[in-house]
């Protein structure tokens, strides 16, 4: 069984499996926002138990990569752990930015675990993706649940509770593309990486493809004097301008003369005739108005981002 920690609950049994999700929002007694990675978990534990699992996979939501999870699953099992987290080294002048995690050479048995750490011993960053065996789940979470000093963390509560009870906490070693999208600016870095003749990650890659929603959309249309030039396009978009080295969404509207580069569009964004976009990221159903210029070319000016259903105006 899957649990993505941010995106919901995913069962897994077959490749048909139903995605139920489960709302950060929501909770068993009611709308409180859920208080942190492990009691996202803690909440939906009915669920859990309901299924009565041998191992849960936990996931984060706002991650980009590819990986086999049976490889992951097949070293839990092989070293009989109670915990396998997914760890890849990261430069050592980024590692403060990352939980890190200390091993033993031999066997990967985890020793030691600091959140984001001033001082790093070790350059093995935690990718967030946890295999637990049940039960140790179970209990942790429930303990910790009844801890009003705990922040409900899997990194700063969960980890080194079970590292401290000599529970067996083992790495598994990834090595790959992987990126933490779960800042606007991190968001948009990964998102133009996905373009170019050979971007480092290959969303067509049919041997390893990404599974998305299927939207039952006509196909995009580029107008007479549309122009397009590396870009990723969605069904349902109509092009009557320009749009350079951009992903757009479903349903995007690029009007005449208007000009779009570096940028994210989300589905339903609207740019109206002659408007200039550069790196930004529009929200859905947004609305950029005639003429208006927005973002700048300047790298180091933070990329320019328009919420959801809101329209930008001149002078905004």
């Amino acid at each position: 069984m899957l649990v993505p920690a941010r995106l919901g609950i995913w069962t897994a049994a077959t490749a048909y499996s139903s995605v139920p999700l489960a709302p950060a929002c929501e909770t068993q007694t009611g709308g409180a926002w859920y208080a942190g990675t492990a009691d996202a978990i803690t909440q939906n534990l009915d669920y859990i138990k309901a299924n009565d699992p041998k191992y849960v996979l936990i996931l984060s939501g706002d991650h980009l990569y590819r990986m086999d999870y049976r490889k992951m699953l097949k070293t839990h099992i092989e070293n009989n752990a109670d915990l396998t987290v997914s760890v890849m080294p990261v430069p050592w002048e980024e590692a403060s930015r990352f939980g890190i995690l200390t091993t033993d050479p031999e066997d990967g048995r985890i020793t030691k675990f600091t959140e984001k750490p001033e001082k790093p011993d070790s350059n093995l960053a935690s990718m967030g993706i946890y295999i637990f065996s049940a039960d140790v789940l179970i209990e942790a979470l429930e303990e910790d649940a009844l801890d009003q000093r705990s922040s409900h963390d899997f990194g700063k509560d969960i980890i080194p509770k079970l590292l401290g009870e000599g529970k067996r906490l083992y790495s598994y070693e990834f090595h790959g593309f992987w990126k933490d999208v779960g800042t606007i600016a991190s968001f948009h870095e990964t998102s133009m990486d996905l373009l170019g003749n050979n971007p480092e990650f290959d969303l067509f890659d049919k041997h390893f493809p990404i599974m998305s929603n299927i939207t039952t959309r006509p196909p995009h249309y580029i107008g007479p004097d549309g122009r397009l030039d590396d870009c990723l396009v969605s069904n349902g978009c109509k092009i009557y301008g320009t749009a350079r080295h951009s992903i757009l969404s479903t349903d995007v509207i690029i009007e005449e003369r208007a000009v779009v580069e570096d940028s994210v569009l989300l589905p339903g964004a609207h740019v109206k005739s002659g408007a200039h976009i550069c790196r930004a990221i529009l929200g859905e159903n947004s609305t950029v108005e005639e003429g208006v210029k927005l973002g700048s070319v300047d790298t180091t000016k933070d990329t320019a981002v328009v919420g959801n259903d809101v329209v930008i105006g001149k002078g905004e």
